[in-house]
């Protein structure tokens, strides 16, 4: 329409891929409609008048190219993954905290566990066990800081560029909505209602589409702040275990008392994985000991090969 060309002279490198993407789009809606139903007239849709893509939502949804495009993941959820913008990932506070809990052990334990096997003193071990907890749960803040603002960023891009769809190409969205709608087993006339009443409010609409299309929460993007200090006391929690018995002992008894909290502790983090996986507690829990228990002594041993050849 008027508008949309009106959008296009502005020169802007990325409103023609918004549009290209679209009619990329309605042209998959006519490639399938002509493969699946044999003989069946072969009328584009136009990005101006939806009437020929409004015609394939009046057909039973069972056998039908609505249907296949649901099934190929293109026109109705495909955008979310054929449209560049739309390709992102999101990561649970949870799994964010098990994470940091887990790195913080592992990494502090390898650490402590190479300084002792170098023969060093108590406060040696104590003063690099410190050292590796305030570096190690920096770096995680400032990683995890990072990794969210530019998700939110990329988050907020993507919601302002479905605004702009909605904008330009209303007819389009609206399909989309009701085609959505179609594949859930709602039936045409009635999804064509909710789509149509939908619209009616830009900003419900923009909700719905970024729910339905980007399978984004615009109200839970993620704060950088609350991930960056969540990071780093999980990392702190985690890298103080195996530094507790050389602040309250020392020597042989030290030793024995920072592998068992060690296990312990990474036994628990890897049983809270399980809550996210679904496997069994005691697998999970067993494994990542595993894991801590291989880098111990990996640095452990190089630990000691270092401490002989420098005596």
């Amino acid at each position: 329409g008027d508008e949309e060309e009106a959008y296009l002279d502005q020169d802007d490198p990325g409103v023609a891929s918004i549009v290209e993407d679209e009619r990329e789009h309605a042209a998959i809606w006519k490639r399938l409609t002509d493969e699946e139903q044999a003989g069946a007239p072969r009328a584009a849709i136009p990005s101006s008048d939806g009437a020929a893509a409004t015609a394939v939502l009046d057909q039973p949804l069972s056998g039908h190219p609505v249907a296949a495009i649901a099934d190929r993941g293109a026109g109705l959820e495909g955008p979310a993954t054929t449209e560049a913008w739309h390709r992102a990932g999101q990561s649970g506070t949870l799994r964010a905290t098990i994470f940091g809990v887990s790195d913080g052990l592992v990494s502090n334990l390898s650490l402590v566990m190479g300084v002792i096997g170098a023969a060093a003193s108590n406060q040696v071990i104590v003063l690099a066990g410190i050292a590796g907890l305030l570096a190690g749960a920096f770096s995680m803040g400032a990683g995890e800081w990072i990794s969210m603002t530019s998700q939110k960023e990329l988050f907020e891009r993507q919601i302002e560029l479905e605004r702009e769809e909605l904008r330009i190409m209303p007819e389009q969205e609206e399909l989309e909505l009701a085609a959505m709608y179609r594949r859930k087993g709602i039936g045409a006339d009635e999804a064509r209602r909710l789509a149509a009443q939908l619209m009616q409010d830009p900003q419900v609409a923009l909700d719905t589409k970024v729910r339905e299309e980007l399978g984004l929460d615009p109200d839970e993007l993620g704060s950088p702040w609350g991930a960056a200090i969540g990071s780093s006391l999980a990392f702190t929690a985690g890298a103080f275990v195996p530094l507790v018995a050389f602040l309250i002992s020392s020597g042989g008894p030290a030793f024995v008392a920072a592998i068992i909290l060690s296990a312990t502790a990474l036994f628990l983090v890897g049983g809270g994985v399980s809550l996210l996986t679904g496997r069994s507690f005691v697998r999970s829990g067993l494994r990542q000991v595993a894991i801590g228990a291989a880098a111990a002594v990996v640095t452990y041993g190089v630990g000691t090969v270092i401490g002989v050849a420098a005596s």
